[in-house]
């Protein structure tokens, strides 16, 4: 596998299918892509020309993951490239960390709380006391269940405005 392009038309064009991977959206939170996420972890083109895309899911047993890949295959596939290898790795597991700036603050626009940004390299996770509502940005609220919509996101409700509201878990 090219792990360093040598030249730049290498680079453009590893540049070019990371750019049509990296705008695959999440399936269960369209409003981000697997690139904002952190799921996408590395794009890279053989000699061959397969494209080799490596993922890592939020957390093992992702059902996710088989919709994500299969997108992945897919938008490639139509911007050109026929030969795909998806790649999923468990290690180092994914931790919110790895989302992006952009994808916290389009998670908060969609009306779902982000996590919390813990400090890189830390091995323990903070229990959050409150989380400031996406609605109405209080923080006069409370958790209703552990488990949300989906396993990466808890219930709670806002006491200031009374709406309920997703929050993706930090780990």
């Amino acid at each position: 596998m090219v792990t360093a392009p040598t030249c730049d038309r290498d680079r453009s064009t590893v540049a070019a299918a990371r750019s049509v991977v990296a705008d695959v959206p999440d399936p269960e939170v369209p409003v981000l892509t697997i690139d904002d996420l952190g799921v996408l972890r590395d794009v890279q083109i053989d000699g061959a020309g397969t494209v080799h895309v490596t993922i890592t899911p939020t957390y093992s047993g992702c059902p996710a993951m088989d919709v994500i890949r299969d997108d992945v295959r897919t938008a490639l596939e139509h911007a050109g490239w026929q030969t795909v290898e998806i790649h999923t790795v468990l290690s180092p597991a994914w931790t919110t960390n790895w989302m992006s700036d952009a994808g916290r603050a389009k998670l908060h626009m969609y009306g779902i709380a982000p996590p919390s940004s813990a400090v890189r390299g830390s091995q323990s996770v903070t229990l959050a006391l409150s989380v400031r509502c996406p609605q109405c940005d209080s923080l006069d609220t409370r958790e209703l269940s552990r488990f949300g919509s989906t396993a990466c996101k808890s219930l709670w409700v806002c006491q200031t405005c009374t709406e309920p509201f997703d929050h993706f878990k930090a780990i």
